[in-house]
């Protein structure tokens, strides 16, 4: 299960990573913030599981 949380979280960061440059790209300013959304709630994912592995370990 945790294998699949951490490939979500690098999923999100990367979706949001693409919407953050399309939006720069063509100047749609949402679309910009909806990818940075994106990425945080990735990096936010990404973090609980470190913190998890950390603890499991």
């Amino acid at each position: 299960m945790a294998a699949d949380e951490k490939s979500q979280a690098k999923t999100e960061q990367a979706k949001g990573k693409m919407k953050e440059v399309a939006g720069r790209t063509v100047g749609n300013e949402r679309l910009t913030a909806e990818g940075r959304a994106e990425q945080a709630k990735g990096d936010a994912r990404q973090a609980k599981e470190k913190i998890k592995d950390t603890l499991t370990d």
